[in-house]
């Protein structure tokens, strides 16, 4: 007769002493855990010796650990390094090609400003600006050319005081709100600007035209020596703008002067420049009829 597959643990004394060392382990085991959780709720101070001393205990134990896990990672870089050399090195030499090519660019671009810079013969512009804001809106079928800019007498904005982007002058405040003001447009037929041609100081005015260009005027008409290309820029005559501001650049030539293009464009202008008045002590309160120019232009725009 075949002996049966498994035996009663009473047949065999080893299978007996390894069940009761079981059951002990497990009542050891519970028995701890319970005396542990009772001495956490009754002895918070005595839980923590008990940990931190287990924790010294063990310390040995846990480095040897963490710095064969330590060793196993790095050892695992380095071997991944050493397989990657070859693509890191190519990505590294394309990236050093891009950074060279972008030096050059940017060297160009130095050199291009410095001489633009030495062409107009503009000087960097003095003073905090009183607000930095955007372009809302503006008219668009109109003679009449305003713009309505995103800061007002909160920001500190006041009629009269010229407005500006990087580029060029864009034109005037013409009236504060609480947080928004009108701009006269450069190109608007009520806006005069002083100017300059910048290679040699010419005097002249520039005119807006409503159509998007100025009448650049000579102060003296018998000696017109315009030629297409010539920047003009802010004479400082007036009071109201400071010097050396870009205005326009000359397309073509009339009989007392040029018609120019702005230098600046109030659609692309992403932040425009509020200025202090140049001189205030030259200015009047109103500024060139300001009232007179509201109302005007509300009649010509037709309610836009």
């Amino acid at each position: 007769m075949a002996p049966p597959d498994k035996r009663r643990p009473g047949f065999s004394r080893k299978a007996q002493y390894k069940i009761f060392t079981g059951y002990l382990v497990a009542f050891l085991g519970a028995f701890g855990g319970l005396f542990l959780l009772a001495i956490s709720y009754l002895d918070p101070a005595a839980f923590s010796a008990i940990r931190h001393g287990a924790a010294d205990l063990t310390r040995p134990v846990t480095e040897f650990f963490t710095a064969a896990r330590s060793t196993g990672q790095k050892g695992s870089s380095e071997v991944s390094a050493y397989f990657d050399a070859a693509s890191k090195n190519a990505a590294m030499q394309r990236e050093l090609e891009q950074s060279r090519t972008q030096l050059i660019e940017a060297r160009a671009l130095k050199q291009e400003n410095e001489r633009l810079r030495s062409l107009l013969g503009l000087v960097e512009e003095e003073g905090e600006p009183v607000a930095i804001a955007r372009l809302i809106s503006s008219t668009s079928s109109s003679t009449r050319r305003f713009a309505t800019l995103g800061a007002g007498r909160s920001q500190g904005v006041e009629a009269g005081q010229p407005v500006r982007e990087q580029r060029g002058l864009i034109g005037r405040v013409l009236s504060t709100g609480i947080n928004t003001s009108r701009v006269l447009l450069l190109t608007d037929t009520n806006n005069v600007v002083p100017v300059k041609r910048a290679s040699d100081g010419t005097v002249a005015f520039a005119e807006g035209r409503g159509d998007g260009l100025l009448n650049i005027r000579l102060i003296n008409i018998g000696a017109n020596d315009v030629k297409p290309g010539d920047i003009f820029v802010t004479s400082g005559n007036g009071g109201l703008y400071s010097p050396n501001i870009p205005v326009a650049i000359v397309d073509s030539l009339a009989n007392d002067g040029a018609v120019g293009r702005p230098l600046s464009d109030p659609a692309a202008a992403d932040f425009v420049v509020v200025q202090p008045i140049y001189q205030p002590e030259l200015v009047p309160e109103a500024q060139g009829g300001e009232a007179g120019d509201e109302a005007s232009g509300d009649d010509t725009e037709g309610g836009q």
